[in-house]
């Protein structure tokens, strides 16, 4: 598949930067002329992962977390990466109601979530050097039909 466009977004771990990654994502998928539930769909997902990079990922704010996203023809491919403690058991943290931080009152829900809302899933970590999110939503063919054209 070829890329039809492609962007890197960085930013601080700091929660109120969930909702600036949630749009910016939501505004470059919006390229592929998705329905709104696809784009809904598309924003949940980075929400999770985002929130995930920054609450489990990192103890500060002052980290980086990173967006890689590309469009294709029929589908975006996402990205979101930190490089803080990383995932001792990937298997372990993609249980439903699984939390790390059961003190924060999180729901372990997050990875559920985005396995819901997007077609494919796949988290690579490793303890001490981060974690590695990537999400794929196809595009419904109807409405990237006449851009085909």
């Amino acid at each position: 598949m070829k890329i039809k466009n492609e962007m890197k977004l960085e930013f601080l771990s700091k929660s109120q930067n969930e909702a600036f990654a949630r749009v910016a994502v939501a505004a470059f998928a919006s390229q592929l002329d998705p329905t709104l539930e696809e784009l809904a769909d598309i924003k949940t997902a980075v929400s999770e992962a985002v929130t995930n990079a920054i609450i489990h990922g990192y103890d500060s704010s002052n980290e980086i977390v990173i967006i890689n996203a590309r469009l294709y023809d029929n589908c975006i491919d996402i990205e979101v990466i930190d490089y803080g403690k990383g995932i001792e058991d990937v298997e372990l943290a993609r249980q439903p109601l699984y939390t790390s931080k059961p003190e924060l009152e999180r729901s372990g829900m997050g990875f559920t979530v985005m396995e819901t809302f997007m077609d494919k899933v796949e988290v690579s970590s490793a303890p001490g050097q981060g974690t590695k999110v990537r999400m794929i939503k196809y595009i419904s063919i109807e409405n990237t039909e006449t851009e085909r054209e």
